[in-house]
């Protein structure tokens, strides 16, 4: 039992050297290690505030980025909206003015062919007259060959001026 029980010199030459590693390690050690573990801690906690910083950051901005989607969605359904209604109005806008286009069109035919109309009958007119003229100028040539009807011809004429 000897081997497991320790001598008391032992035990205090244990306790004078364990002091001695205490007293060194506070001395030398232990300030630059609790130094370098409260800068760790400090640069964790940095990391942490700077991790929950961005990550704040991150939500504003996924907000900020679906507000300016759905507006731009709004804006571009707004743009659509105008756009469909100018192409309506350009077209009832050309609708009607071609459908001015051909009533101008028509009424001008109209008066065009009014006009020709017009003018083909005072040629027929003017034709008719002439084939009158010239058939009363064959009648009246084969009636008054001779020189008494001639004058009684003329003298009726002179009758009805007077008259008139």
């Amino acid at each position: 039992m000897d081997l497991l029980t320790p001598g008391t010199g032992l035990i205090l030459w244990q306790i004078f050297v364990f002091l001695l590693l205490v007293f060194l390690m506070a001395k030398f050690a232990w300030k630059p290690i609790l130094g370098s573990l409260k800068e760790r801690e400090e640069s964790i906690q940095q990391a942490l505030d700077s991790a929950e910083r961005a990550k704040l950051e991150m939500a504003a901005l996924k907000s900020d980025n679906e507000k300016l989607l759905r507006e731009a969605r709004e804006e571009r359904d707004k743009i659509l909206k105008q756009a469909r209604e100018a192409a309506n109005r350009m077209h009832d806008q050309a609708q009607a003015d071609a459908k001015r286009n051909a009533d101008k069109i028509i009424e001008d035919a109209k008066a065009i062919i009014q006009t020709e109309k017009q003018a083909a009958l005072r040629d027929v007119k003017s034709q008719v007259a002439m084939f009158s003229l010239e058939i009363a100028e064959k009648l009246i040539k084969n009636n008054l060959k001779e020189d008494k009807a001639q004058k009684e011809l003329a003298d009726t004429y002179i009758k009805d001026l007077k008259l008139n």
